[in-house]
């Protein structure tokens, strides 16, 4: 199986892709049981979508090529812990394991505000490794969001 850091490397490199394209930098990789990978970046200027975050771009992709809303025994790596939505999408997948780069005190419900993925009142609790790449993560973010405030 790939390696928390290289999965990680992988949506960082989605972020990057999404900075370009004028989209808050955040990236997903997400690792199918069966070696498959896919992955995705926030989307939801581009596409007028407010769903479009990266881990439910990711999460779809993946649904449809494995033909399953389940995704037992997937990875997913995230640059930016999870909001509400993608941890719910995240719980309906059964995704067994997230990766989460930089935490996010302001929207995070993977740990920061919420503790939705380790809720024992819920029927599905993936496994969580946090900080992975936490200061590449952390800079993109914080970098794009500076070059912002400069702009206006």
């Amino acid at each position: 199986m790939m390696e928390e850091r290289a999965l990680m490397q992988q949506a960082l490199a989605e972020a990057a892709r999404a900075e370009t394209v004028g989209e808050v930098p955040v990236g997903a990789a997400l690792l199918c049981s069966d070696g498959s990978l896919f992955t995705a970046h926030n989307a939801p200027i581009t596409t007028c979508d407010a769903t479009a975050h990266a881990e439910i771009r990711a999460i779809r992709a993946a649904c449809r090529a494995q033909g399953n809303y389940r995704l037992v025994g997937a990875v997913l790596a995230v640059t930016l812990e999870p909001c509400l939505m993608c941890c719910g999408a995240i719980l309906h997948a059964r995704i067994a394991r997230v990766v989460i780069g930089a935490d996010d005190p302001k929207g995070g419900a993977a740990g920061s505000l919420y503790q939705t993925l380790a809720d024992r009142r819920l029927n599905h609790r993936p496994q969580l490794t946090r900080g992975v790449e936490a200061a590449a993560c952390g800079a993109l973010l914080t970098d794009f969001f500076r070059r912002r405030r400069r702009q206006r």
